[in-house]
């Protein structure tokens, strides 16, 4: 396996992987609505150009030319020396299989050398499988929150996170 950063011209690798991941993920915790409306939301291709252009790092695991998943970062969070993880998402075929570990720790990795002191991220309070994963890594829950995104609906998180 193989974790490389994207181009700005392999940002519909991130849509695609996103589309394809979303409705499994969250059929159980979100309405089909609300993810169709997260989905053209958050992975448009102007949303994830912006990102980019921010200094958003956005980088591709991927096997034998397969793309495995994806995993989106930014530096110096909140003007802080604290990184966060705002996307992590595997293809449901290589779940359980070492991929998210590994964008994971190439994500800390990054990040620590970058003399970033920890690394955060959101998860949505009832996605208890990717919750028990961070859990796993080294992550603690600090807090919860719940965030307006519109249109009637709300991202209803925990924050973790991760020190360096």
């Amino acid at each position: 396996m193989k974790i490389r950063q994207l181009a700005k011209e392999e940002l519909p690798k991130v849509q695609s992987i996103a589309h394809r991941t979303w409705p499994s993920t969250f059929a159980n915790i979100l309405s089909p609505e609300q993810i169709d409306y997260m989905l053209n939301w958050m992975y448009s291709l102007d949303m994830l150009e912006s990102q980019l252009e921010k200094g958003h790092t956005f980088l591709l695991a991927e096997e034998n030319g397969e793309e495995l998943g994806f995993a989106g970062f930014e530096l110096n969070y909140s003007q802080e020396s604290k990184a966060k993880l705002h996307k992590i998402y595997l293809l449901p075929s290589a779940q359980g299989k070492g991929v998210g570990k590994a964008l994971i720790l190439e994500v800390a990795d990054q990040t620590k050398k970058a003399d970033q002191n920890s690394l955060l991220l959101n998860v949505n309070k009832y996605n208890q499988k990717a919750i028990d994963f961070y859990l796993r890594m080294g992550f603690q829950e600090i807090y919860k929150e719940v965030i307006d995104i519109g249109n009637g609906y709300v991202m209803d998180d925990v924050v973790m996170e991760l020190n360096l």
